[in-house]
């Protein structure tokens, strides 16, 4: 049976068939007459079908089954044997937590012989203060999530850590994505007084900026900056390349130029504002203290431009002084405001120059999403961003709860149902499965637009229990090359944030502080020299706080630490949809050879011989158990100690954190 999971005009307008969230912003909300009819699947409303009947009714678990074992059955294959007890724990740990289980968690769960087993260990790990750091990194990436504005001076973003907290928490609390959104784009319009809508609409400060000598409101930097803001909501929330229409009318999508312009309108007055955290008379000391050094600062930078050789050495140096008597920034949200006399008038530009200016348009929705009746909103709106949140989380938006979706699925399958996560236009890959993609983008919103559900009901599926190794590999292969079918669970290697965090926690030194301001972390001092300013990098004096999770380390544009690069961590200047997951030699030669993987083995050696003492059995077992998971085979055993009898446990340590059975889980 197949609905259009849709809530009319009128019921909208009333508030009827929302979810909370929605009810308590319906005064607010205005019909937004989306389209029915549509020519594109991603354009179209939301088809809820029910899971369809298969022959094999025993091998589904939840309601996510019925649909993957029908597109098997339809194609003569069969999915593959449930993953053992000890690949799935480690498996869904990192899926859930981004860590390694413990060795005393893997031996209760692979020796508890309830049929609910697993089932616990899913809700224990959802319930984990560590699954919002998870869950957060792929949201950071999709928002290219940075701490520094980039370009030549890179300037720091003021506690924009602020908002790295904000995305875990709302993780760990499951607040509803639809709240989670809308305090994103208009937190600052919904509530200004409250600072953690503030903190969600440093959203908006997250891009990279160009300062022109320092000055951002020069008309190129600002056609920059709305540019960019623009973009960004096609891609992450929309799922569509929006920008592709900055300059002519989408080649692929119906998205005419102009529309490009209305949804930039949306954000015509949106300025940069930093909300301090202090009062009255801390922030009066804080400036007065900060102009006089700056005065001074001013007065230096003035000569050291006409000095020459000695002098101007010598005026650098005092330079570099004064700069180190500068005051800590006070605490502060780099949220936004709406400043009408600052609006940007915004134009129609012609091939995208911001000095050809066309004709001026209003705010509007993507046409091809809503009736043509739809008026052009006023320029001048109160609240735009409001109604441009209002119109994201619309329940029979068919968008914005797909694309969702289609995120957590990634997040756990290694590929989405749509393969090309920030494109579902045309020239994006057409979903696997859009009976499934669309039954549960319903059932987001019916239950509340919660994730957490969303998650549970993956994990407890068989066809994640898969087992990674199928009975019929080349048969399934030759059909099925990319395993879009699902007839086996992907194989996947750890991420950079998961390889870093992982040999923390096996050296035993990982620290598991939550939340606050992001940690610099030794580097080469090559590195320092690519940087505007030396100083810009400044090592936290607490070397504990070097062994926080990869979520917690500085993000900054200009200087990516080697060993995250190496692993593909994105370059943070723009919306990462999904990872890349390259092999090739310098990984292993940092694995080898540096200074992250030596110390972190010196450390774990130490904690060998403190777990194990000095018999070389007991520590090959530990380690084996540590890394793996699991104890040695009879060969991996008569190997680790021959190595142990030639090398020093150092090498043992490293040659076990270069093991694909640690890197990769199945």
């Amino acid at each position: 049976m197949r609905t259009v999971f849709q809530v009319s005009a009128a019921q909208a307008a009333a508030g009827i068939g929302l979810p909370p969230f929605q009810e308590k912003i319906q005064p607010m909300l205005v019909s937004h007459d989306f389209k029915i009819e549509q020519e594109h699947w991603a354009f179209k409303p939301v088809n809820r079908m029910d899971p369809p009947v298969v022959q094999d009714t025993r091998w589904s678990q939840t309601p996510v089954d019925p649909f993957v074992l029908a597109t098997l059955e339809s194609h003569g294959l069969s999915p593959s044997p449930p993953a053992s007890k000890a690949d799935l724990i480690r498996r869904v740990c990192f899926d859930l937590t981004g860590l390694p289980p413990s060795p005393d968690e893997i031996k209760a769960f692979t020796e508890d012989p309830s049929p609910r087993a697993y089932e616990r260990l899913v809700d224990r790990l959802l319930d984990s203060p560590n699954f919002g750091e998870r869950s957060a990194q792929f949201w950071l990436d999709v928002v290219r999530y940075a701490e520094t504005e980039g370009f030549e001076y890179d300037r720091p973003l003021p506690d924009a850590w602020r908002y790295r907290d904000y995305v875990i928490n709302a993780f760990n609390q499951d607040k509803p994505f639809n709240q989670f959104l809308m305090e994103q784009i208009a937190g600052d319009e919904m509530a200004p007084e409250d600072p953690e809508t503030q903190t969600a609409s440093v959203f908006h400060r997250l891009g990279p900026v160009r300062r022109n000598a320092g000055n951002p409101e020069i008309a190129l930097s600002r056609n920059e900056i709305l540019t960019e803001r623009t973009d960004v909501i096609g891609s992450a929330i929309l799922g569509l390349t929006v920008g592709c229409a900055r300059c002519h009318d989408h080649k692929f999508d119906p998205i005419p130029q102009k529309d490009y312009y209305r949804m930039q309108a949306y954000l015509a007055g949106t300025q940069e504002y930093d909300l301090l955290l202090i009062s009255a008379e801390e922030q009066k000391a804080w400036t007065e203290q900060s102009r006089v050094i700056n005065s001074e600062l001013k007065r230096l930078r003035q000569a050291v431009e006409k000095a020459e050789g000695a002098e101007r050495v010598m005026l650098e140096k005092q330079i570099e002084e004064q700069e180190g008597k500068l005051p800590p920034g006070p605490a502060t949200i780099p949220s936004i405001r709406n400043v009408a006399a600052q609006r940007t008038e915004i134009h129609v530009l012609k091939r995208g120059i911001w000095e050809n200016k066309g004709e001026p348009v209003g705010p509007r929705p993507l046409s091809a999403l809503v009736k043509d009746s739809f008026p052009e909103l006023p320029a001048d709106l109160s609240k735009p961003r409001t109604e441009l949140a209002q119109w994201l989380t619309d329940p029979r938006h068919p968008l914005t709860p797909r694309v969702m979706v289609n995120r957590i699925w990634q997040q756990h399958f290694g590929l989405g149902l749509v393969k090309t996560a920030n494109d579902f236009g045309a020239n994006g890959d057409r979903p696997s499965h859009p009976e499934l993609l669309d039954w549960m983008a319903s059932e987001l919103v019916r239950n509340g637009w919660k994730l957490k559900p969303l998650h549970r009901m993956i994990l407890l599926s068989s066809a994640y229990q898969q087992s990674s190794r199928s009975p019929i590999p080349s048969v399934a292969r030759e059909l099925d090359p990319e395993n879009r079918w699902l007839w086996q669970f992907n194989r996947r290697r750890l991420s950079a944030e998961e390889i870093r965090d992982a040999m923390l926690a096996v050296s035993g030194r990982l620290n598991l502080k939550q939340g606050g301001r992001s940690v610099m972390g030794p580097v080469d001092k090559e590195l320092l020299g690519q940087l505007y300013k030396p100083s810009q990098w400044e090592v936290a004096r607490e070397t504990t706080e070097h062994a926080r999770r990869s979520i917690y380390m500085i993000a900054k544009r200009n200087l990516r630490v080697p060993f995250m690069e190496v692993f593909d961590a994105p370059a943070l200047l723009t919306s990462c949809p999904a990872r890349e997951s390259s092999t090739h030699a310098p990984q292993a030669l940092e694995l080898l050879n540096g200074k992250l993987s030596n110390s972190l083995a010196e450390d774990f050696a130490g904690r060998l011989r403190h777990d194990a003492g000095h018999d070389p059995q007991q520590r090959v077992e530990r380690a084996y158990w540590l890394v793996l998971g699991r104890p040695p085979t009879p060969e991996e055993r008569r190997l680790s100690l021959a190595f142990l009898r030639d090398r020093s446990p150092k090498e043992f340590a490293l040659a076990l954190f270069n093991l694909n059975a640690f890197l990769y889980v199945q």
